[in-house]
């Protein structure tokens, strides 16, 4: 072997060929590590991958199923929200109703009012021209009394005799008054 290596020592051995020894040597030790870490690192490395791939595919199951129940409450709340607003038109209508309901109300007890108003003002009015009527026969028959007396010359101070005198002169003025009309 001697003469081998002298052989070899005295050939230049081109840089990117290693010699046969290292060769062996290198490779021995490549299967070594390689059987060490097929042994001993290997599972383990497979046991994190699988535990990865458990839990990628039971988070993709969780967030379908997330999925689907949010799907699920989105149609709740959308029927929800659709009864909602079909009980606000409900809502809506009604007050519209009861709106219309209570102006005809007010519509008719204002106009109950008002024909109340023009019935006691009617009465009023009425009562206020019977009053004046009364008056003024009363100051008229006065007046006449105390101007027949000066024509007469003789004193009408009797008050059954100065009523009637009033009746009298105040039927006599109704009658020309309607003759008129």
């Amino acid at each position: 072997m001697n003469a081998l290596l002298l052989a070899q020592a005295e050939e230049p051995q081109p840089p990117l060929i290693p010699h046969l020894d290292e060769l062996v040597i290198g490779l021995i030790a490549f299967v070594i590590v390689f059987g060490f870490l097929a042994k001993k690192l290997l599972p383990n490395i497979n046991k994190v991958l699988e535990e990865r791939r458990q839990a990628i595919e039971g988070g993709i199951e969780k967030a379908e199923s997330a999925q689907i129940e949010a799907k699920s409450v989105l149609e709740q709340y959308k029927a929800q929200l659709a009864e909602a607003r079909h009980e606000a038109a409900r809502l809506r209508q009604e007050a519209t109703e009861q709106g219309t309901a209570i102006i005809q109300e007010m519509k008719a007890e204002g106009q109950r009012q008002r024909e109340e108003i023009i019935a006691a003002g009617h009465t009023q009015i009425e009562a206020d021209r019977k009053a004046a009527a009364t008056s003024l026969r009363q100051d008229v028959g006065k007046l006449a009394t105390d101007l027949a007396g000066k024509l007469v010359g003789e004193s009408l101070e009797d008050h059954a005799r100065q009523s009637r005198t009033i009746d009298r002169f105040l039927d006599e003025l109704e009658e020309k008054a309607e003759a008129v009309r």
